[in-house]
């Protein structure tokens, strides 16, 4: 916008009456001829921003973000040792949420869960250590694995993300994907996506490298094609993060807009929701009970109080005063205990993803497991 400019005041020292009267009345012309030019300016500016905004406003709620909404998505990251999991977990999140170094063995030792909003949405990633990256007769390290993944991501995951390096894609890493397929069932394969990492190493194009391996073409067949790749080494790259979600809204739609699930995710999901619901009654029944015991001191101590209070010479406000001060005390410990229990309720979940295992549905998997050929 331009600035006003004003004008110089040109009058001798000794000049008329009449021209001084003149020149007056010039400088108010043009005075009034410049700002009628600064609001017009302003006027056409604001337009043009307006303009741009709509045409902003119109690009965002186009077709090709349809998806991008306030629903929050669940994602658990799979793949063998060294593909990239963490960094892509931290690349979608945009923060450093998991643990990167380079090691030969599983940096990931346990499933963990982190949360953020991206894109004007939580997204909730699970990232897994590679679970046969060990000898499958490591039975009870590998039930405990499976379990925790299955409980982070419970109700179900919105989709599966196999990490795959952009490198050669090996017969250990082939029974790798039909071990993870096993755990999820014959029917993920709907709901997976697979992320090439390591993109700024890709010396062709993502086609010719896919087109490269017959077994891994397999495994995008089955996944409907779907993929992506991302340049880990550039978190500051948002377009490769929100091109990617696009992509996994796109698996969400494919699916009539639900998430995974399974005769195990339903099982559960249940369990989850069972001890948390006990935990719910036992914690009301102690409030409860806290909340009598609370009222009853009140009361006895506000009577003791009372009693003091006469043998004082203090005014009336004074005495109000001790009385609110007491009440106040007795609302603060009762909101403590509120706060207490309400976040032991809102932990118990947490603890029953980190702990719960289901030996029963690890049976079942780890027969899956044991007859795909190694």
């Amino acid at each position: 916008m331009f600035a006003c400019v004003q004008l110089p005041v040109i009058i001798a020292e000794k000049s008329e009456p009449w021209l001084h009267q003149a020149t007056q009345h010039r400088q108010q012309e043009e005075g009034a001829a410049l700002l009628l030019i600064n609001r017009t300016v302003s006027i056409n500016i604001d337009k043009s921003l307006d303009s741009q905004s709509v045409c902003f406003g119109s690009l965002m709620s186009s077709s090709s973000f349809s998806h991008c909404s306030s629903v929050s998505m669940r994602l658990v990251l799979v793949g063998m040792t060294g593909a990239g999991k963490s960094s892509s977990g931290n690349t979608i999140l945009g923060r450093k949420a998991f643990r990167v170094i380079k090691s030969p063995s599983s940096v990931t030792k346990e499933c963990s869960k982190e949360t953020e909003s991206v894109a004007g949405r939580d997204i909730t990633v699970v990232d897994t250590p590679g679970m046969f990256d060990t000898d499958i007769s490591e039975e009870e390290l590998l039930t405990q694995k499976i379990s925790k993944c299955i409980n982070m991501t419970a109700p179900g995951p919105h989709a599966i993300v196999l990490v795959i390096k952009l490198d050669a894609f090996t017969e250990e890493e082939r029974l790798s994907v039909e071990k993870i397929r096993a755990i999820f069932g014959e029917e993920a394969d709907k709901h997976t996506i697979i992320l090439f990492t390591h993109g700024d190493e890709l010396t062709s194009s993502i086609e010719e490298f896919m087109e490269a391996n017959e077994a891994l073409q397999e495994i995008l067949s089955r996944c409907g094609g779907r993929h992506h790749v991302f340049n880990n080494k550039d978190m500051e790259d948002r377009n490769q993060v929100v091109e990617f979600l696009q992509k996994v809204d796109a698996v969400v739609a494919a699916n009539g807009g639900e998430h995974y699930t399974s005769d195990s995710y339903q099982d559960v999901e249940l369990m989850l929701k069972t001890r948390p619901e006990e935990l719910k009654k036992l914690y009301e029944k102690k409030l409860q009970d806290i909340q009598r015991e609370l009222e009853a001191r009140f009361a006895e101590e506000m009577k003791k109080l009372q009693e003091r209070i006469e043998t004082l010479t203090a005014s009336e406000q004074e005495k109000e005063e001790k009385i609110k001060e007491l009440e106040q005390l007795n609302k603060c410990k009762m909101t403590e205990y509120k706060r207490y229990y309400e976040t032991k309720l809102r932990e118990a979940r947490q603890e029953e993803e980190r702990t719960c295992t289901h030996p029963n549905i690890i049976k079942k998997i780890f027969q899956k497991i044991l007859k795909i050929k190694s």
